[in-house]
């Protein structure tokens, strides 16, 4: 029995951040009906292409014109069966189309509703088109992203996408959890804008706190050092040795004891102070290296440190490949897809890989007749393009 393979999640989302939340669900083994519009194209692209299977995989797919008064029928039907329904589309649109949660909690009042935005489901920005990178410079990362005197820089990834679809599903498992007391749903939302705030965690802290404006830092840690990246004799590494006493087993390790010492370096503060000196001086060390004989030093000495990767290289490592985070997915056309795990494990109730992203409509009829649907009824609505 999969963990969560009691509930029904219906997915009406697209492009990334809701669609990463309802990937939680289907991984775990919820029965996920992605409802697509009749030949809608999705801003991932190609169906078959990489972005779109990793994202959609473990669902089934139903078409449906939610245009049309007999597909808003048919999602209302559908919405009676459900557990979860998810959203992100901008504000108004749900109201206008009839499925908002105030019409869909008349049909089921247990109905956990989640809708993720831009920037919040009211207030000044609400109908503005949200974008991640637009999160990013707004909730304050780009300008914390980068080396000094270069401008603004965004991340290599869609952190505002993706943390908005994790806190949204953190957000539908604790409505799930209430609901089991109170036999009701609610309402539900996060926002690209809120959430890439809330990922700014010490960084937005220390301006609300002590009105301090954080600053590019590069590959330097804004306030723990030396946290940074040092040059080896054939690449680079990362090292992490800011507590008193790391530093100390790290200057030990490089055979410097007084460098733990010196007075410019004898607490975070000062360490922090004077970091271009510091990182100068621990790079005399690190240079001796190569990248795997410093790790080994250093994990000897328990300093915490890694290799610097390209993607290639972190599937090939050994305990990326223990951790089982390329995962085979059987494919419906013959062999299979190598897809991103779940960062999770359970114990007793593991993540299983079903299926790849389902065919558009694949499941209309099985679905369909699951509602009470006859077969003409099917044909009709298919000939009326509803499905």
């Amino acid at each position: 029995m999969e963990a969560l393979s009691h509930l029904r999640v219906i997915d009406l989302t697209r492009v990334r951040a809701g669609p990463t939340c309802v990937k939680q669900f289907a991984d775990w083994g919820a029965d996920v009906i992605k409802v697509e519009l009749p030949d809608a194209e999705d801003m991932l692209g190609d169906r078959e292409g990489s972005d779109f299977q990793n994202l959609h995989r473990n669902k089934r797919s139903l078409t449906l014109n939610l245009k049309d008064a007999r597909g808003v029928e048919v999602l209302k039907r559908l919405a009676k069966t459900a557990d979860v329904l998810v959203e992100n589309y901008r504000p108004d649109v749900k109201h206008k189309l009839g499925i908002d949660y105030e019409t869909l909690a008349q049909v089921n009042p247990k109905l956990i509703y989640a809708s993720i935005s831009g920037f919040g489901e009211d207030g000044p920005y609400r109908d503005r088109a949200g974008f991640d990178q637009v999160a990013q410079g707004m909730g304050g990362l780009m300008w914390v992203t980068g080396l000094p005197g270069h401008g603004p820089v965004r991340a290599g990834i869609p952190v505002a996408d993706l943390s908005a679809g994790l806190f949204a599903a953190l957000g539908i498992l604790i409505a799930l959890q209430e609901r089991s007391r109170s036999d009701r749903g609610q309402w539900v939302q996060s926002s690209l804008l809120s959430s890439m705030i809330a990922m700014m965690d010490f960084q937005a802290a220390r301006w609300l706190v002590e009105r301090e404006v954080p600053a590019q830092a590069g590959n330097d840690h804004p306030t723990s050092m030396p946290t940074s990246v040092y040059p080896t004799s054939d690449g680079y590494v990362n090292v992490a040795a800011s507590g008193n006493p790391i530093f100390a087993r790290m200057a030990e390790a490089f055979g410097d004891p007084g460098l733990a010492k010196h007075p410019d370096y004898a607490n975070p503060n000062l360490r922090s102070k004077h970091r271009v000196a510091l990182n100068a001086a621990i790079a005399v060390h690190s240079r001796r290296y190569t990248s795997k004989k410093l790790i080994e030093l250093l994990a000897k000495a328990g300093v915490p440190c890694g290799p610097i990767y390209k993607l290639d290289q972190v599937f090939d490592d050994e305990q990326v490949r223990h951790l089982g985070m390329a995962v085979p997915v059987p494919n419906p056309e013959g062999g299979e897809i190598i897809l991103v795990g779940p960062a999770i494990r359970l114990s007793r109730t593991p993540s299983r890989m079903k299926r790849t992203a389902a065919r558009a409509g694949e499941h209309n009829d099985e679905v369909l007749r699951d509602l009470g649907y006859s077969d003409a009824d099917i044909a009709g609505l298919r000939n009326a393009n509803v499905i």
